[in-house]
């Protein structure tokens, strides 16, 4: 079962990232895990999801009680992945704590469900973000919108990210 949100960060970020933050990934890991959060979700894609992954998994050597949550978009999404990529999520997947898998099946608005889970059950959210458009910029302005604190590793997010104003 999933933690609380108070007591739960999630991560999302770029496809293109190559591992350039790594070491400040597992210390933001380890000093979230002492300031109490202990579950850790990660949404899975290809890029910061996976890595970010690894690193939960790296970190439980030595912090006991932490926890890594799998958030799958539909059954089946590493089959869209390269093998080597394939083989690190099957991995993953084996080792983590819980997976929760949103739909059976791939359809057009699956991947912003599962960035509305993380946003939804999580009080922090840590981010590889540079500013582009797409699913980590749509899952960043809704975890402000939302009041969740967010932590930006990438050295070229914006200085100022805004919600998206509400239309209607």
């Amino acid at each position: 079962m999933t933690s609380l949100p108070t007591t739960s960060a999630a991560f999302t970020g770029h496809r293109t990232y190559r591992h350039e933050a790594d070491e400040t990934l597992r210390r933001t890991i380890r000093a979230l895990y002492d300031s109490g959060i202990r579950s850790f979700l990660s949404g899975m894609a290809v890029g910061f999801d996976l890595a970010a992954a690894e690193a939960v998994l790296d970190c439980r050597k030595s912090l006991p009680g932490i926890r890594l949550v799998a958030v799958i978009p539909f059954r089946g999404q590493q089959q869209r992945f390269s093998a080597t990529d394939r083989a690190r999520f099957d991995r993953i997947c084996a080792e983590a704590d819980e997976t929760i898998v949103l739909s059976e099946t791939y359809n057009s608005g699956v991947y912003a469900v599962r960035n509305n889970y993380l946003v939804d059950h999580a009080a922090t959210l840590i981010t590889w973000y540079d500013g582009s458009p797409g699913g980590t910029r749509y899952t960043v302005e809704k975890a402000l919108l939302q009041g969740r604190r967010l932590i930006h590793l990438h050295p070229a997010t914006p200085q100022s990210v805004h919600p998206a104003p509400i239309l209607f």
